[in-house]
């Protein structure tokens, strides 16, 4: 990124606890660059140790949006994430700042970044109504579509029941039914990863870290004043704890599950992005800008 800056964008990626966070505040503080989060969790006030959300001390000054912008109850969506975060990078350009756009939900940044097509496909609410109580959506979604499966959270029921409804909808799997339009921005892709006993080394100890930083009483607290709520219910990290403070687990089964899951996950978001063959694997730029 060394000649014309009016339409660049940095995008940071990896599996959770690769180290995208810090990695994208030195990029931004050698540039004088603003980071755009594209985590579909980050987006929910309150979801915090849970989801490793930086903290003000951790964002060094660094100007972070898409984080903190709506309720647990809301269901937000990939498209209402795409429409604000195009509005927050075309700010961050029309001001001489380069956005750097970090995470790891690989759909967010799909459509954000390389203009994914969404499915125009009117809602099924008798087959949502049908599928919401299924305890086998993952498996349902396999049979229909593995591809697809594979690039979805097991533990994601709104994506889950989405993608079955598309995919029933169309008689299409989803990589024919998502188009693609001329991209809007030129990105320049970065993508970190460990040895995947470091990876999954690093993850356990987030987990620890985690649960010492007072994740139990943060899902005690989100359950009070929230509910039992399907985005509280169904993300990593909070569904593992509400089991233990339902006497389901021990404290130490809990957290182990959690390390299983986040492992999971972690697998699942490296299948999305080494689909990406623009991404420059650990690697940093020593010239970003002259």
């Amino acid at each position: 990124m060394t000649e014309n800056l009016e339409n660049k964008v940095i995008a940071v990626v990896g599996p959770t606890a690769s180290g995208k966070t810090s990695y994208a505040i030195e990029l931004a503080q050698k540039l004088g660059g603003e980071i755009v989060s594209a985590d579909s969790r980050l987006v929910y006030k309150g979801f915090d140790i849970g989801t490793a959300k930086p903290t003000l001390e951790e964002r060094s000054g660094i100007p972070h949006y898409m984080i903190d912008i709506v309720e647990p109850e809301v269901d937000y969506s990939v498209g209402l994430y795409a429409d604000g975060a195009k509005k927050v990078i075309r700010d961050i350009l029309s001001r001489g700042k380069v956005p750097i756009v970090v995470g790891g939900t690989g759909l967010y940044l799909n459509v954000l970044l390389m203009n994914y097509d969404l499915p125009g496909v009117e809602p099924d609410y008798e087959l949502r109504e049908k599928l919401r109580g299924a305890d086998n959506l993952y498996e349902i979604l396999s049979d229909l579509d593995i591809e697809a499966a594979k690039t979805i959270d097991k533990n994601d029921r709104k994506k889950l029941i989405r993608a079955i409804e598309v995919v029933k909808s169309t008689g299409l799997p989803l990589s024919q039914v998502r188009g693609k339009k001329s991209e809007e921005f030129e990105v320049e892709w970065f993508g970190l990863n460990f040895p995947r006993d470091i990876l999954y080394s690093r993850i356990n100890e987030r987990v620890d870290l985690m649960v010492k930083n007072g994740l139990v009483e943060e899902t005690e607290h989100l359950l009070k004043k929230h509910a039992r709520i399907n985005n509280l219910l169904y993300t990593i990290g909070y569904q593992e704890m509400i089991a233990y403070l339902d006497g389901l687990l021990t404290l130490e089964d809990a957290m182990d599950k959690l390390k299983q899951n986040t492992r999971r996950y972690a697998k699942r978001q490296l299948t999305w992005f080494r689909k990406n063959p623009a991404i420059k694997w650990n690697f940093y730029p020593e010239k970003l800008k002259k």
